[in-house]
């Protein structure tokens, strides 16, 4: 769903930046909070990568047409809702300037959509789900699971509002509408198994690392006549049963590599469903040449490199590389500041 130039005029795309900009600036105070607990802030910046890696993965949703992960419900389930809009928004700007993904004009109207939407919604839904299951495992994956398809249509339905606005070709805004949601809703299906099963492999090994799992307990699971048993009342596994969290992020770090740089040859090659609508009703006649256009690894591909999927797959492990890096110093310079703020106080 990544906005390119031209679609959105001027004016609205400056107004949607001033929103973005207050967005990220109230997310890096709110950040700071979470990332002071020392549980969220090793998983932030690979949180970053990992969306990153999978956004290359477009799955077919209908007749020619694709869809990707956003990635706002997950990484506010996993980090928090703050922290998760500065990783989304890491990605968004990554994206856009390096491999020309998503115009450079329009990051405020991409941030606004893909990065405060989905993770504003997302989470109110989660939370409201939590409120009313138990406090399980089970509870958090389901939870995750609609909270990710609701996420997605709630973001198709802010760019109709965004381009009724501010859009520079006259189309039916009916149409558009329509046509959005519906194929946003299927995009939606495949964001919540992705939400899900990450969020739930995770929950598996750490939950005391899944910012959306806080207060739940790890069961420690003992075996007994050969048959593992949970131990009574829910006692946390000792740590040094768990997975450590340099394992869990090594381990997340190479599933990223190996998604990016190999499974993303796989990935669909029909447009996602922005694209496809963009196209169908007419809303790409204005749409302009990517800045970025010349970049060395535009449209994610590296300059030069005639092998499609070596080039491809280069391309993908740098972006993962990139982003895991940016993210990191982002979090690190946030939690940072949180941790010297009452001294320069």
């Amino acid at each position: 769903m990544h906005v390119p130039d031209g679609f959105i005029d001027a004016p609205t795309s400056a107004v949607t930046g001033v929103v973005a900009a207050g967005a990220l600036a109230v997310s890096l105070r709110g950040a700071r909070r979470e990332l002071g607990e020392e549980r969220a802030a090793p998983l932030a910046g690979l949180v970053a990568a990992f969306i990153f890696a999978v956004q290359m993965l477009n799955f077919p949703v209908a007749a020619g047409t694709s869809g990707h992960l956003l990635g706002g419900a997950l990484a506010a389930i996993l980090v928090g809702p703050y922290t998760a809009v500065l990783c989304v928004s890491v990605v968004l700007l990554m994206q856009g300037v390096l491999f020309a993904d998503g115009g450079l004009t329009a990051l405020g109207v991409n941030i606004t959509d893909m990065a405060i939407t989905t993770t504003v919604v997302s989470y109110a839904v989660f939370r409201g789900l939590l409120a009313l299951l138990p406090r399980t495992r089970r509870s958090v994956t389901a939870a995750s699971f609609v909270a990710a398809l609701v996420s997605v249509p709630a973001a198709a339905v802010v760019f109709t509002l965004i381009y009724a606005i501010g859009g520079t070709t006259n189309v039916s805004l009916g149409k558009v509408a329509t046509a959005m949601i519906g194929v946003h809703v299927l995009i939606g299906i495949g964001e919540a198994v992705i939400t899900a099963l990450t969020v739930g492999a995770v929950v598996a090994v750490r939950p005391d690392l899944v910012y959306g799992a806080r207060g739940l307990r790890q069961k420690l699971r003992l075996r007994v006549d050969g048959e593992l048993v949970d131990a009574t009342d829910a006692a946390p596994a000792p740590v040094a049963a768990r997975t450590s969290r340099r394992t869990l992020w090594l381990t997340g770090l190479v599933a990223s590599l190996v998604l990016a740089g190999f499974v993303s040859f796989y990935a669909s090659a029909n447009p996602d469903g922005l694209e496809k609508v963009a196209h169908d009703q007419g809303i790409d006649r204005k749409a302009e040449r990517h800045a970025s256009a010349d970049s060395p690894l535009a449209d994610y591909g590296v300059k030069d490199v005639s092998d499609a999927r070596l080039s491809g797959g280069l391309a993908g492990v740098i972006g993962v590389g990139v982003t895991v890096v940016a993210g990191s110093a982002v979090f690190w310079a946030v939690r940072r500041r949180r941790e010297t703020a009452p001294a320069e106080a």
